[in-house]
Formats: C-alpha cells, sequence, structure tokens
C-alpha cells in the first residue's frame, strides 16, 4: 500500500484553494490551509485585505508577530510607516489591496514567553504558499503590483531577484500568468531597522513615487 503524503509534506496550497468565489470565499478557505509546516506553529493564517477592485497590490514578506496575533496584514509598526509613505507619496492606503508571499507567521522562540523572533520563508515555502496570491491577483487584477523586499521579489520574480538592482524602476514581467508591471523596493520594516532611518525612508517614499506616477 502506498502512503498518501499529508498536504503540507506536499509543500503546496493548491489542495486547498477554491476554484471559484471572491477575496470572501478565498480568506476562508485560507484559514485552513496547511499547505506547508508553517500553519503548525501560528497563531492564524494571515491573508490579504482591503479594495477587491485596487488599483495597486503591495505585497511584502509575511505576517509579523503583531498580524500574527490580529489576523490582519501590516497592523504593526512597519504597516504604520509604509501607510505613511503612501499618503506621502500620493496612494491612498485605503484604496490599495495589501498582502503578504507566505500567509502564516515563521518565527523562532528561545523559550515560552519570550519574544518570538522573525525568521525569513524558504523559497519551498514560499512556492508552497504562491497558489494563494495568484488567486488574490486573479481576482483583484490590479493595475500595479508594489513588491515590498526581497523575499516578495523571489516569491514573485524568481530566486534571482535582487531588489537593490531593480528598486524604484517598473517592471513588465508574467507572473502566475498574467502580464504584470511591477514597482519594486524594499521593505518598510528594513527602514526600522537602517542605521539611518531618515534616508532609508527617503528611499522607499521616492520609489513609492515612481508607483504613484505609474498609475497615472
Amino acid at each position: 500500500m502506498v502512503a498518501i503524503k499529508a498536504p503540507e509534506d506536499a509543500y503546496t496550497a493548491e489542495p486547498f484553494v477554491p476554484e471559484r468565489g471572491g477575496l470572501t470565499a478565498l480568506r476562508r478557505a485560507a484559514a485552513e490551509c496547511r499547505g506547508c509546516p508553517l500553519h503548525r506553529d501560528a497563531t492564524q493564517t494571515v491573508f490579504g485585505a482591503g479594495n477587491k477592485d485596487a488599483r495597486v497590490m503591495l505585497v511584502g514578506e509575511q505576517p509579523g508577530d503583531q498580524e500574527d496575533r490580529q489576523g490582519k496584514p501590516f497592523v504593526g509598526p512597519a504597516g504604520r510607516l509604509l501607510d505613511r509613505a503612501l499618503e506621502e507619496a500620493g496612494i491612498d492606503p485605503c484604496e490599495a489591496y495589501v498582502t503578504n508571499a507566505v500567509k502564516h507567521f515563521k518565527f523562532t522562540q528561545a523559550e515560552p514567553r519570550k519574544r518570538r523572533i522573525h525568521k525569513a520563508p524558504t523559497l519551498r515555502e514560499m512556492t508552497a504558499c504562491g497558489p494563494w496570491l495568484a488567486a488574490e491577483l486573479a481576482v483583484v487584477e490590479p493595475e500595479l503590483i508594489v513588491v515590498l523586499g526581497a523575499t516578495a521579489g523571489k516569491a514573485l520574480l524568481g530566486s534571482s531577484f535582487r531588489v537593490t538592482q531593480v528598486r524604484g524602476t517598473v517592471l513588465e514581467e508574467e507572473i502566475h500568468g498574467r502580464p504584470e508591471r511591477l514597482v519594486p523596493t524594499v521593505h518598510p520594516s528594513s527602514v526600522l531597522r537602517a542605521d539611518d532611518r531618515e534616508a532609508a525612508y527617503r528611499g522607499l517614499l521616492s520609489d513609492l513615487k515612481v508607483a504613484a506616477q505609474a498609475l497615472r
């Protein structure tokens, strides 16, 4: 008798993605996703949020500690900084759709009740979560994708992606079978970690202004 692999051992969310339905159906289905082992330690799935008719979709890496607890993307310090930068660049955060390449929080923890430390997802984990991102793109159909950081870039554009080489430029690529325009930039959390936070913020703002111009 051949043993059947558990979905998480197969490293794909595909069996959990509904064939039809909008964002509500996707969000409900994603809550039950067991497509990779990351669901075991995370509090909950953190699906995308925002305007289903958004012209711009922002894609980050994965939920952080606050996102994992609240079940919503970009609600922590990095999210607040991103909202500020979007507004300054001329993009209304309320009219955007925000999501992550990976929907579960990956972390290390020295011992219970100690701080949970973010750990970057592997390419295998990003690939496993790809069907959710493909489904979000198919429903929202944004005019532009803002790629926030190296991990999101690798999830969308492949493992050779380097954010420093293409940030602040408009790329045209086929993503999950759809022609897309993308503007890569750094993840807002990197601005918070920067030695010169003001300079890092100006760089993020400059990239987002390119995105705002591309939407005009």
